[in-house]
């Protein structure tokens, strides 16, 4: 058995049901699991490792749910930097195919460095194309060198721009190889136990990158393993025209007629979603994954979280692609999500319309454990495993917001994470990765994006 005790945190935020922050709070945790959560003087006074926590705030980790790691080979690529979703892809599609396993790899770390310092624990990552021999256990096997939890999707593309797709024919597969190397990951990697470290996600990219057939078998083959389905969905009004044209179906009807909607789906960005239809996704328990950053950043819009709460959608947060949000800070995206929801707001400005900062890192947290599926992370609660996050708040940004740690988190500008702790592990201490060595991995990931360009 082993035990870690984390104590005298200015404050901890459990972000249970009642939402309860602890003064000289700490956890007590045995074999990866919260055992008991209170003041510091409740607790056990000793234990294997002992982490001192004063001057912290501590918060349960950051739960990402929409990503693409490859992309950050293909941060700030000219002549992507100003377009919106369908030019975007299309000039960005014929890059990507020059990918390997190599790419996979070591953009997969990057891309999971960068979310540990920032705050996250558990991270889905929506890999949807495998060029040049390049497959998903190169992204999973990778990803262990980090320590974080990883949803990792065998996604799909099988419509190519010869069947009227948008994707180049050069990216897209065959249906029953889809299906059955789908299969094959599920069978070797998917561990759905309590504290598990690796999910497999079924994930179809998208309305005008697949068929309905495969939507339908993926859907099928979903419910039989007891794996999730995700998938883009209401992105763009580009999309919406595209599936009016093409089936005769708004997005999310089309979604509706293919059995994609229930508890165990959740789609990304889900700007365009009317009042009916978010009554209907809500109803189906359909959940959202919140991508602010890249919905400014192609000029998508503004998902309207406050509406599909109240209408009972469950929401996470992504920071999505790393070349169409260019940066995979969760702790930012957590921030960015709030102001942009009070920008949403605006016309009717009275206080109580304005999202608070406890609910955003309500969506960071809870949120996200809602929409991959997972009762054991999202709150500080004994029998949860032990993944959790503390911030310095005795650096510069922090100064003068000492009066609402909790609210500064947010508020005052995003910083690097001191710790960071998975399972009872350490990920990230004194601000630094405890797994890996940072500066070769991006000496290596910045030669292998150069030569991608060339």
């Amino acid at each position: 058995m082993s035990t870690l005790l984390v104590k005298h945190a200015n404050v901890l935020a459990t972000m249970d049901d009642q939402g309860t922050e602890i003064v000289d709070g700490g956890i007590y945790v045995v074999d990866g699991f919260i055992d008991q959560v209170g003041r510091t003087a409740d607790l056990p006074t000793a234990a294997d490792v002992v982490v001192d926590m004063s001057g912290h705030v501590v918060l349960p980790g950051l739960i990402n749910t929409h990503h693409h790691f490859y992309q950050t080979l293909t941060r700030a690529v000219p002549g992507a930097q100003d377009s919106g979703l369908f030019d975007w892809l299309t000039t960005l599609y014929p890059i990507w195919a020059r990918m390997g396993a190599e790419h996979i790899e070591v953009s997969t770390q990057v891309a999971l460095a960068e979310l540990a310092l920032s705050g996250c624990t558990t991270a889905f990552d929506h890999l949807y194309l495998f060029p040049n021999d390049s497959r998903l256990d190169d992204q999973i096997e990778a990803a262990r060198y980090i320590g974080l939890r990883l949803h990792a999707s065998r996604g799909s593309m099988s419509l190519g721009a010869s069947d009227g797709g948008l994707p180049p024919d050069s990216v897209v597969e065959d249906e029953d190889a889809i299906l059955s190397d789908t299969q094959r990951l599920i069978d070797a990697y998917h561990d759905p136990a309590a504290g598990s470290m690796t999910q497999i996600v079924v994930a179809p990219c998208s309305p005008f990158s697949v068929t309905p057939d495969l939507m339908k078998e993926s859907a099928a083959l979903a419910r039989s393993t007891g794996t999730r389905l995700h998938t883009h969905l209401a992105e763009t009004m580009d999309e919406e025209e595209f599936c009016l044209e093409t089936y005769g179906k708004k997005p999310v009807e089309l979604a509706e007629s293919l059995n994609w909607t229930g508890d165990d789906v959740w789609f990304a960005h889900g700007v365009f979603i009317d009042d009916t239809e978010a009554q209907r996704l809500g109803s189906a328990g359909t959940g959202v994954a919140h991508c602010p950053s890249s919905n400014m950043r192609l000029a998508s819009g503004i998902a309207a979280v406050r509406r599909y709460r109240t209408a009972g959608i469950p929401v996470g947060l992504g920071v999505d692609g790393s070349a169409s949000n260019d940066a995979s800070n969760l702790l930012g995206e957590a921030r960015q999500a709030m102001l942009v929801a009070r920008l949403d707001a605006a016309p009717n400005q009275s206080g109580g319309d304005l999202m608070s900062v406890r609910t955003a890192l309500e969506i960071a947290t809870r949120g996200g454990a809602s929409l991959l599926g997972r009762s054991d992370i999202g709150s500080l609660e004994p029998g949860k495993a032990a993944d959790f996050i503390a911030l310095d708040m005795g650096r510069l940004e922090y100064a003068g917001a000492q009066h609402d740690p909790v609210a500064a988190v947010l508020l005052a500008a995003p910083t690097t994470v001191a710790y960071n702790y998975v399972g009872g592990e350490p990920v990230v201490e004194d601000g630094r990765l405890v797994n890996m060595e940072i500066e070769p991995l991006i000496e290596r990931h910045n030669a292998l994006a150069t030569d991608l360009l060339d």
